[in-house]
């Protein structure tokens, strides 16, 4: 099984072992791509959020050839472009530079797109502004789109529409949104990118059954968006109790311990990480009536098409 992870936080510095500023254990990166390799992933697109963490994802990314990079600005995060020196023009200037620097590395613009969740953070005019200048990069740079949407009351949606003829592909990550929204994602061509924040309610087990196989991508975006006890995808997986094997491959959910008690060998509870992409596999398998193999095969199929027809790679 050949698995990618569109969307992984890792310039997160819990990867390094610090959380809120403070080291409470070693710094377990390699551990935690071992466990990732372990399980079957191969690749892994690590999250530009803005400017410096976009520098951060490509210099991580060279130091793996699983490891690949996007470049862009995360709606919450539009409003430091304001105060960026030279603004919004110098802004787009220096993530184009670091793209067009980073062509072997860098296989997305974003993360981008629009969050109505948490204005306190940016403004809806601010965002939508900002928004619309990351189709200046695709354009530039024909690279597809790795997409945010929460909440936008059709906002996004009409953006994309309106640009649609500016980018050639595009997902819309850690999707949770309604059938309606899916069917207008459908028709504009985008693909949708599933984590375990998309299978926390019944409503989003009903939505997740009716992407097609053909536009399906897989994710984690951890260290968030794990599946928990809580979420209706829960009782899809495995239980612990049982001698089953969590996969068809025979492959098990490494031990994970609180962070306070870390081991070089375990994940930390709550901390999620790019190993776990099999329980989602394993959930949006059986929604679909289908085997893990020809649901990680096919979303692995139109992730390879998407962003890395033109990288070289050896999955």
């Amino acid at each position: 099984m050949k698995i990618i992870d569109i969307g992984a936080n890792l310039t997160d510095p819990v990867f390094r072992g610090r959380y809120r500023g403070k080291q409470v254990h070693d710094d377990d990166m390699d551990k935690m791509l071992e466990r990732a390799h372990d399980s079957g992933v191969v690749g892994m697109m690590v999250t530009g959020g803005n400017i410096k963490e976009s520098i951060e994802a490509i210099k991580l990314s060279r130091s793996n050839p699983s490891l690949f990079a996007t470049a862009g600005c995360h709606p919450t995060r539009t409003s430091e472009i304001e105060k960026y020196p030279g603004g919004g023009d110098a802004y787009f200037a220096k993530l184009r530079e670091l793209i067009d620097a980073n062509r072997d590395k860098v296989v997305a613009v974003g993360e981008c797109g629009l969050d109505y969740d948490r204005l306190h953070f940016s403004s809806k005019e601010v965002q939508n502004k900002h928004f619309s200048r990351h189709f200046e990069l695709t354009e530039a740079t024909g690279l597809p789109l790795f997409l945010h949407d929460r909440n936008t009351a059709g906002d996004f949606v009409r953006t994309i529409r309106e640009n649609r003829h500016r980018f050639t592909d595009g997902v819309v990550h850690s999707f949770t949104g309604t059938k309606q929204e899916l069917e207008e994602f459908l028709k504009l061509g985008l693909y949708v990118g599933i984590n375990g924040c998309s299978l926390k309610t019944k409503e989003n087990l009903e939505v997740a059954k009716l992407i097609p196989l053909d536009r399906l991508m897989l994710e984690t975006d951890c260290p968030y968006c794990e599946i928990r006890p809580t979420h209706a995808s829960h009782s899809l997986l495995p239980q612990p109790q049982t001698a089953e094997p969590a996969n068809e491959d025979e492959w098990r959910m490494p031990e994970s311990k609180r962070k306070e008690k870390w081991c070089g060998d375990c994940m930390v509870k709550s901390r999620n990480e790019p190993c776990t992409i099999r329980q989602v596999i394993q959930v949006m398998a059986r929604l679909h009536e289908t085997s893990e193999q020809e649901l990680a095969d096919r979303a692995f199929e139109n992730t390879c098409k998407v962003f890395f027809k033109n990288v070289s790679h050896n999955f």
